[in-house]
């Protein structure tokens, strides 16, 4: 027995050293280089709000607050942008290292960091400075993962801040891994169906993405406009947005943060409120270069010149340094080779001087004029920006730099310099899409192609299909009059006009003459499917059945276009391309087009037999769309960490698919739900997927996730919030 007690004694004393000893002090005191008293209070959820008496000293406030809460994740986020995470993990994380350092990611930050108005580099300085001095005065204090892992966090830089902005840059913005997937396909295949399969991407497409809306007060049950928000986003542990609140004396604005970028992205001040979704306009081109890798030297436009070589060095935890060269021409980094040919890509994000923060100006905007002047500025990624005051206006504005294209689009590398090829500038602001206090009374982006038809500039990008924002229109309009809290059941709302069409057609064909008889097991399946009315929900066997036969579709078209190769078409936009195809059913494909659907179907449910059992009707679609957010350092403990489930989400069943207003699959999911209420600001709504903290034994660590999963929708006050927790801060004296 004294044994055991030692033992409990010594894992308690582990705890309390590695867990609760480094959670940050939200009450009393602290000294500080800041120009005036200030504080950080913290509300029933840990929600900070700033109280200072400038801007700088704000954005220090903030800086501290976010270190305070995640300063782990915001080292790793700076780490995977630079290519600098083997150096801490080992070579488990090398490949996302060989990534980044192919784009070369810290040298494009650096650069921009250099090149940025020197008003923007004060604020993220600030904010630096912030972190900084949460860093020194809890030197040897830090999170858990920290200890875990046996390193210290190295001092925050405006370089960190814009890689921080570049890593979201990098994941809403890479399409050209989608152009070497086509060109596999092309590879052996025929070439007019497998551009039937990958369209020229300016229409009806599919992509991980996000809605936002604004409603006028003539639709609302207050008479003033509502704004909904809910990005999709990879799904986290902790949560991508840091929710925060600012008061200082000329800024007074709440919503959420990026963990290491000041400011709010998307939030709400005292007249205005605001909302993004991906605009999706495509700023990469791959292009085939003619290269001479053993004399370093490429041709363009019939002259022989240098490649440019990045000599780099990637320190590996546990193994020797690995050197790392990345060659580049004058359209960017050779980042493939294939069948002999050198492929550059060129992205907007490394164009010199294409990086301003606007965001404080944002943050700061009173009216539409203001609004649209700090969006001016807005380097990318590209973004829809829902819009409304107090006045009762909303609004539309497409933003980001992007390219016009001189010569023709396409999914394939441009190749053969004409002169003809090249960007030759970007859209001005002044001629992206934008819309003031239309008609209707609805502004609605779910990541549709907001470009008109007849749009001056080449249009070409990763444009969703309108299901979603047709939806969302549909939800809207059902209701007499709209209130805030109504939002979250349109943001939550799983019904897939695409995967219904897919059941649909599946009952067609079975009930054409003759298939029946030809498919007599397919029988309860069927009538499940018939039965069925799109929603995709947990504790449902016929959404598992749908979105299993649609991947079984899928691959036979693609094998169809690219003999052997049909697994590798899992294009985000094929859901449209297979709906067209179905609709039309056109010549050469499939001499029965429903003899083809039933076949797929069959297969389909011998898959889900394995998945789930042999009776369908027991099948359940949550269990199949369950998700698991791993903590991204304990769980990887060698030998405790499968036994440490308390620090992960899940698995577990979630309702919606990749073409449902709540757009949710095992990768990708809502990452926060906010409305803004302009006529209460108090009576505003935001919910984070797990919690404000990343600290383990936080009590703010995951107290969001049961509320978010289940759909709740939660009061985020403005200037009356909950005082639970309050930190003094002190100039230095």
């Amino acid at each position: 027995m004294a044994g055991i007690a030692l033992i409990l004694l010594l894992l308690s004393g582990i705890i309390w050293w590695a867990g609760y000893r480094v959670l940050p002090t939200v009450d009393g005191s602290v000294t500080a280089e800041i120009r005036q008293p200030g504080s950080i209070v913290r509300d029933e959820r840990g929600i900070p709000t700033i109280q200072a008496a400038n801007i700088e000293d704000a954005l220090f406030l903030q800086g501290y607050a976010t270190a305070q809460d995640r300063m782990f994740q915001m080292d790793a986020i700076r780490r995977k942008a630079a290519g600098e995470l083997s150096e801490v993990t080992g070579p488990g994380a090398l490949e996302l290292d060989l990534d980044s350092r192919r784009l070369r990611m810290r040298q494009i930050a650096e650069t921009h960091s250099r090149m940025m108005p020197a008003a923007d580099r004060a604020l993220l300085a600030a904010y630096a400075r912030g972190v900084n001095h949460f860093l020194r005065i809890h030197r040897g204090k830090a999170a858990m993962e920290f200890g875990l892992l046996g390193y210290d966090p190295k001092p925050w830089t405006v370089t960190d801040t814009v890689l921080a902005g570049l890593e979201m840059y990098r994941s809403l913005t890479t399409t050209w891994k989608h152009d070497v997937q086509k060109q596999t396909m092309l590879a052996g295949g025929l070439k007019d169906k497998v551009e039937q399969l990958f369209p020229l991407r300016t229409g009806r497409e599919i992509q991980p993405g996000s809605n936002a809306w604004a409603v006028a007060g003539m639709h609302t049950a207050t008479g003033k406009a509502l704004v909904s928000n809910d990005p999709h986003l990879g799904w986290t542990m902790p949560s991508t947005w840091h929710a925060v609140r600012i008061q200082a004396a000329d800024l007074q604005v709440a919503g959420v943060a990026l963990p290491g970028v000041p400011g709010v992205i998307v939030g709400h001040n005292r007249n205005i409120a605001w909302g993004v979704t991906n605009l999706g306009f495509d700023v990469q081109d791959l292009y085939q270069e003619k290269v001479d890798l053993q004399r370093l030297r490429y041709e363009y436009q019939g002259q022989v010149l240098p490649l440019v070589v990045d000599r780099d060095l990637i320190q590996i935890r546990g193994e020797r340094p690995r050197n790392f060269d990345v060659a580049s021409t004058q359209h960017g980094p050779l980042i493939e080779l294939q069948g002999g040919q050198a492929l550059a890509l060129r992205w907007m994000a490394a164009e010199t001087g294409a990086f301003q923060f606007p965001f404080i100006e944002l943050n700061r905007a009173a009216n539409w004029e203001q609004f649209r002047a700090a969006l001016k500025r807005f380097p990318g990624p590209g973004q829809n920006f829902v819009y409304a005051d107090r006045e009762g206006n909303i609004g539309y504005q497409a933003t980001g730099r992007l390219p016009i294209r001189k010569g023709a689009l396409g999914d394939t590398p441009v190749v053969g310099w004409t002169g003809e090829n090249e960007w030759v500038g970007v859209i001005p602001f002044e001629e992206l899409p934008s819309i003031y206090n239309p008609p209707s009374g609805y502004i609605v982006t779910a990541n549709q192609n907001p470009f008109p038809a007849d749009y001056k500039y080449p249009v070409h990008g990763d444009f969703s299909a309108t299901y979603r924002a047709e939806q969302i229109r549909a939800l809207l309009s059902a209701r007499p009059k709209v209130a805030a809290a109504d939002m979250a059941a349109v943001q939550t709302d799983v019904y897939s006009a695409f995967s219904h069409f897919i059941a649909r057609q599946l009952v067609k064909a079975y009930e054409a003459k003759g298939k029946a008889a030809e498919f007599p097991d397919l029988a309860g399946s069927i009538g499940q499917l018939k039965a069925w009315d799109g929603q995709m929900e947990r504790g449902k066997a016929a959404p598992m059945i749908a979105v299993l036969a649609f991947q079984k579709i899928r691959a036979a078209v693609g094998d169809k276009a690219s003999t052997g190769r049909g697994t590798l078409y899992t294009d985000q936009y094929a859901p449209v391309v297979i709906e067209n195809l179905l609709r039309a059913r056109p010549k050469g494909w499939f001499e029965d087009w429903d003899r083809m659907l039933l076949q797929q179907l069959t297969a389909a449910i011998e898959e889900g037999r394995t998945l789930q059992g042999s009776m369908p009707d027991g099948w359940d679609y949550g269990e199949y769309n369950a998700v698991t957010i791993p903590n991204p350092v304990v769980s990887r403990v060698p030998g405790i960490g499968e036994w440490l489930g308390y620090f992960n989400v899940g698995p577990i069943g979630m309702a919606g698919s990749s073409t449902t207003v709540k757009q949710t699959t095992k990768n990708i999911g809502p990452s926060m739900r906010f409305t803004a209420d302009l006529s209460d600001w108090e009576q505003s709504r935001l919910d984070l997927t797990i919690g404000e903290s990343g600290h383990l034994l936080s009590p703010h660590y995951k107290d969001q996730w049961e509320r978010y999963w289940s759909g709740g929708s939660t009061v985020f006050a403005f200037e009356k919030a909950e005082q639970k927790h309050v930190l003094k801060v002190v100039p230095v004296q």
